[in-house]
């Protein structure tokens, strides 16, 4: 089982192929039958976990696991307290409600890498950075999310997912890591459990291997291709032949 930590740069695509355009994760990593756990957008940037391991790519991503993902943001103006609580308490997207996050306003975060292209500067608004964590991640879940309480977001890093973080990985560069038992515990948590039986429940009968033929039109049994009366007649013939 191996597990991959990557720092995806910004403008790299999640996947190992793809047409002319954008780097993909091949350009990076070439490490064999290692894919993605989850996703991070092409326009974001940050930590990556890559795994050759089904079940753990799965539970990586899985909001059953509810593994906790921190993210790095840089948004337009300065959010008040109202904007900080709703994020805190959820938010309404329309097609689902955000679970309950974790936030904070923030200083630049040290050492922190230049982005190529860098974001747009306006010099009359200001930005803020704030951490942010969650327990899920649906599609481009963090920008909708400031962009519903007035603040878009100009910058996306991820920078730590459950025990895992960048630590001193620069943009484009990955390295191997440990699986720890937090993880583990995820995939045992993200792992679809088995049906039970409801108590004093009578166990189902085994169902036949193989159900009857069905005939068709024209597959008929001898009992059924006989014509009306045919039975009583061969019946009426085995008594004439009879002794006495």
């Amino acid at each position: 089982m191996s597990l991959l930590l990557f720092n995806k740069p910004y403008g790299v695509i999640c996947q190992f192929s793809g047409d002319a355009g954008p780097p993909t994760l091949a350009k990076y990593i070439r490490v064999p039958e290692v894919y993605p756990a989850g996703r991070l957008d092409t326009d974001s940037e940050g930590l990556l976990l890559l795994t050759d391991d089904g079940e753990l790519q799965y539970s990586i991503s899985s909001p059953r696991a509810k593994m906790p993902k921190h993210y790095w943001v840089q948004v337009e103006g300065v959010p008040d307290g109202a904007a900080l609580k709703a994020l805190a308490a959820g938010v309404n997207l329309g097609d689902f409600v955000t679970r309950p996050a974790q936030v904070r306003p923030i200083a630049e975060p040290p050492n922190l890498w230049p982005r190529n292209p860098p974001i747009r500067f306006r010099a009359v608004i200001p930005t803020t950075w704030l951490e942010l964590v969650i327990s899920e991640g649906k599609n481009r879940q963090v920008r909708r999310m400031t962009a519903h309480v007035g603040h878009p977001t100009l910058r996306l890093i991820r920078h730590r997912i459950g025990p895992y973080s960048l630590e001193e990985l620069a943009p484009g560069q990955w390295r191997e890591a440990e699986v720890t038992a937090e993880l583990l515990s995820a995939k045992r948590q993200a792992a679809p459990h088995p049906k039970r039986a409801a108590p004093g429940a009578k166990p189902r009968r085994a169902k036949s291997a193989a159900p009857a033929k069905k005939l068709n039109s024209r597959e008929k049994s001898p009992i059924s291709a006989r014509s009306p009366g045919q039975g009583t007649r061969d019946k009426r013939a085995q008594g004439r032949g009879k002794k006495d």
